[in-house]
């Protein structure tokens, strides 16, 4: 990635088949770059693909979680209040600890264009699997 542009920060969004055990599998990333005035989000979205990487878990309650983090990111009005809330509200409630099936890791930081380091920290953590 680049040395040079806006900041931005990033958390990987986890699949976690058995909450009480705290295994999982990377299925997405969030960018946040207030600097840019960008908020975006990449997911798998192949079922297949997400039943084979986490074959103990409901993927269809996996794929309504996904679908209704990328409503809050892109301030879809049907996703709610949260998703008229500013890009840093955003980011922040979607990367906020949890315990469910659908967690964020820890909040990184870099520096660069936001939107090519969202295609390459997806290629990185989730297409190349865990």
């Amino acid at each position: 990635m680049t040395a040079h542009g806006p900041a931005y920060a990033f958390a990987v969004l986890r699949a976690v088949p058995h909450v009480h055990i705290g295994n999982f599998v990377n299925v997405g990333v969030v960018v946040h770059s207030p600097a840019a005035d960008f908020l975006d989000m990449r997911v798998l979205t192949d079922v297949q693909e997400l039943r084979e990487r986490a074959p103990d878990l409901d993927v269809e309650l996996l794929a309504r979680y996904l679908e209704t983090y990328h409503s809050v990111v892109h301030g879809d009005e049907r996703a709610g209040l949260l998703a008229l809330a500013a890009p840093s509200e955003r980011f922040h409630w979607l990367t906020a600890p949890r315990s469910d099936v659908l967690q964020s890791s820890p909040v990184h930081s870099g520096i660069g264009d936001p939107a090519r380091a969202l295609d390459e920290l997806f290629r990185l953590y989730v297409v190349a699997k865990d």
